[in-house]
């Protein structure tokens, strides 16, 4: 019996300035060897040769709704398509299962649930609401990656907004247990009162919910929870930040000693406030889509090296709460986890606008830095085998057919993609194929930060 399980033949290592061609040994599901040519033989070879090898995706902002809200997406669904995606590792917030993650128990429900059903391995955030204070602890007990808060009301009653007291003192309970704070920053105020006042005059449109919440609320936001933040001596990340204002507060920040990273995702680097209004309800996301200034904004800061990571923020619901002709009613979310990578290789790679090497960094290497998950994020001896093997000659317009996930549904519908993902490996093991049903048996696991857990660097990356 051979000593090795797999060998990946002669794909081009994309993690690598030039790509160069080699082959990647692993065994243990762990890599043990990347060289030109791998000469001892192995239980299973993969012939690579065309494609490309990223490290397997890391989405560090998705939605699963499980347990409780499994109609809307759940483990098994969610994470297939994920893992289509070339995506082999993700985060799920704690909003929207029901029970949403914010203590011991409801920790406990949403773990069994991915240990059934998820294809991926996952680690899971914690909440911070209002009232919730004295469970950051057993949270971090069970190996939560951080705490995420609203600074507005996020659309649940289950998950209520953080008062300014209960971010300020929830961000001196995470300090102190060595975990950072990921903050959705809209102000509260001022989008509630433009929302009341939209509505009172009735407007529903989708404009309508774009002057709502205007840059301003986002900007403010963040200032504040950053300056939060440096009080604590928190460790701060901005989730889907919109603008290109908003990135520049967390850059400044972070040149004055600041521990704080932000996100970008897709639909804000990709979709603009036009394309919210010709494509309706199922673009209603927030912070909302902005206008094509604010686009190449947030691409400039990515090739600048001033965005952490990308990722999708993927938040399905059932169709039906994306119709109608109310804005303000309608569901607001994006479905896209499966299409993030090649979205990135196609608007990033394709145009010229970052490096291939790049890719790797900001959809798998950084999180797994800034999250502190072992083994994960490189393309490296020691690191868990978790590749993605990427068509780059492949073209195509994105098909609702192809969509693995609960609701076939998403704003990049029709568009056309550059690459493909025709294969995805976790931990040395091929659990999506292109154009093949996904695998019947759940492989991922819960990623354990406990043992690992150390002060979280922040090392941005450039292209």
């Amino acid at each position: 019996m051979p000593d090795l399980d797999l060998i990946v033949r002669a794909g081009r290592i994309a993690t690598q300035p030039g790509a160069p061609v080699a082959d990647i040994a692993i065994a243990g599901g762990v890599i043990v060897e990347i060289a030109a040519e791998i000469e001892e033989p192995a239980a299973e070879e993969i012939d690579a040769s065309g494609l490309h090898v990223l490290a397997g995706g890391i989405d560090p902002h998705v939605h699963l709704d499980d347990p409780g809200r499994t109609h809307w997406e759940g483990f098994a669904l969610g994470t297939s398509a994920l893992a289509a995606g070339g995506v082999t590792s993700a985060i799920d917030m704690p909003l929207n299962a029901s029970p949403p993650t914010v203590d011991g128990a409801s920790f406990d429900l949403k773990l069994a649930a991915g240990s059934r059903a998820s294809m991926v391995d996952f680690a899971l955030w914690g909440g911070l609401i209002p009232g919730n204070l004295d469970d950051m602890d057993d949270l971090a007990e069970r190996g939560v990656i951080g705490f995420k808060a609203f600074m507005c009301q996020g659309g649940l009653d289950d998950f209520p907004a953080a008062d300014d007291l209960t971010l300020y003192e929830g961000m001196e309970r995470a300090a102190g247990l060595g975990l950072l704070v990921g903050v959705h920053a809209e102000n509260e105020t001022i989008t509630r009162e433009l929302t009341v006042r939209a509505r009172a005059a009735g407007k529903h449109a989708m404009r309508d919910w774009a002057l709502a919440r205007p840059i301003v609320a986002e900007t403010e936001a963040i200032r504040r929870a950053i300056g939060l933040a440096e009080e604590t001596g928190c460790a701060l990340h901005v989730v889907h930040v919109s603008t290109g204002r908003g990135v520049a507060l967390v850059t400044e920040a972070r040149a004055r000693g600041a521990d704080v990273t932000c996100e970008v995702c897709p639909h804000h680097l990709i979709l603009t406030e036009e394309d919210a209004e010709r494509l309706g309800m199922i673009a209603k996301c927030a912070p909302p889509l902005r206008a094509a200034a604010e686009t190449e904004a947030l691409w400039r800061a990515v090739i600048d090296g001033d965005v952490a990571m990308v990722v999708s923020d993927h938040s399905p619901v059932p169709a039906s709460a994306k119709r109608g002709d109310d804005v303000f009613a309608a569901w607001g979310g994006i479905a896209a986890g499966q299409s993030t990578m090649e979205l990135l290789l196609t608007e990033g790679c394709a145009t010229g606008r970052i490096a291939l090497e790049h890719v790797g960094e900001l959809f798998a290497a950084a999180a797994a830095r800034r999250f502190a998950l072992p083994g994960k994020g490189r393309i490296e001896p020691g690191y868990d085998a978790d590749l993605a093997l990427v068509d780059l000659d492949d073209t195509r317009e994105l098909s609702d057919a192809e969509l693995r996930q609960r609701h076939s549904y998403s704003p990049f519908i029709g568009r056309t993609l550059r690459a493909r993902v025709v294969r995805t490996i976790l931990r040395g093991r091929t659990i999506s194929r292109v154009a093949r049903p996904a695998s019947a048996k759940p492989t991922g696991r819960m990623i354990d930060i406990r043992a690992v857990r150390v002060a979280l660097a922040v090392t941005p990356s450039h292209a």
